[in-house]
């Protein structure tokens, strides 16, 4: 199968080429036509390699183009950020009837269960006169105060 369809590739190859390209009978003809006939099919070789190099340079604009957009999309993709989330302010209450729906029915004191801690209050120094102080323990007094303390 494979062998007939290249073979019926290879036909309809010479088909087409018989049609575009008369075949060329240089039997008869002077110099001065076979010149003419050189000459004309230089013109046309010719126009074909213009249109052949015009439409290679569409190409590769267009090419350009989709690579330049593809640029364009990946950065506005990663120019997109995430707006930031405001933090909504509600009850524990209102949180639940929200998230459980119509099943919530009883209201629960999250606050009673909490532990209650005492606090301890730090013991402040006194502020005193720094001036008084600086004398009592300038000396050899002073830092045998601090020595002992």
């Amino acid at each position: 199968m494979l062998q007939e369809e290249k073979e019926q590739k290879i036909k309809e190859r010479e088909t087409s080429l018989e049609e575009r390209v008369p075949p060329l009978s240089l039997s008869g003809l002077s110099l001065q036509d076979v010149l003419d006939l050189c000459k004309d099919l230089h013109l046309k070789i010719d126009v074909v390699d213009e249109e052949w190099y015009d439409i290679g340079l569409k190409v590769s604009k267009n090419e350009k183009e989709i690579d330049n957009m593809n640029l364009k999309i990946i950065e506005i993709q990663s120019k997109f950020k995430k707006p930031t989330l405001k933090r909504v302010k509600i009850s524990a209450e209102a949180m639940l009837s929200v998230l459980l729906g119509s099943k919530h029915k009883e209201s629960i004191d999250f606050k009673a269960n909490l532990k209650t801690v005492k606090k301890e209050e730090e013991k402040k120094e006194e502020v005193t006169d720094w001036r008084k102080n600086v004398e009592a323990m300038s000396g050899m007094e002073g830092r045998k105060k601090l020595f002992d303390a």
